[in-house]
């Protein structure tokens, strides 16, 4: 069941790459073509929206009991996590950075759902998912960083 769970939750990296990176360009394309909003554009926002918070909830479970976890992980005796460069990425800096994303793509959406103009809507929809994208690409194990790195399609 744990490596299941992994591999879902690394399908769901690129899913949520690929639709972040598309709603970040449309929400770029909106804002300085000056276009209306449409039901599309909201559509997209929402899988991605969906696609994240479904991603963060495997990621909990993983952070508490996966490979390593907190509850099934233990630090050598007398090592602090902090020091460990693995434990440190995958129960500080990953999850943190995660959830930090997470909160920039809810607070995208939901700033592009006030009463406000199209322009407006989707200034802030680039600008909430933009920095998402960033963070999510700095916070993700790509297989060149060493010792944290993971293959790009754990299991094929």
């Amino acid at each position: 069941m744990q490596t299941g769970l992994v591999h879902l939750h690394n399908i769901l990296r690129w899913v949520i790459l690929i639709f972040l990176l598309v709603s970040t360009v449309k929400a770029y394309t909106g804002w300085k073509g000056k276009k209306a909003l449409t039901p599309g554009d909201k559509k997209v926002w929402l899988i991605t929206l969906i696609a994240a918070h479904t991603t963060a909830l495997l990621g909990f479970y993983q952070v508490a009991l996966g490979r390593y976890g907190f509850i099934t992980t233990v630090p050598p005796e007398g090592a602090s996590f902090m020091k460990d460069r693995v434990l440190r990425f995958f129960w500080i800096e990953h999850p943190m950075g995660m959830l930090i994303a997470i909160i920039l793509i809810t607070m995208g959406y939901i700033k592009a759902k006030k009463q406000v103009s199209d322009e407006v809507k989707y200034k802030k929809a680039f600008t909430y998912f933009g920095i998402a994208l960033v963070v999510i690409l700095a916070s993700i194990p790509w297989p060149f960083r060493e010792l944290i790195g993971r293959p790009w399609f754990p299991g094929l």
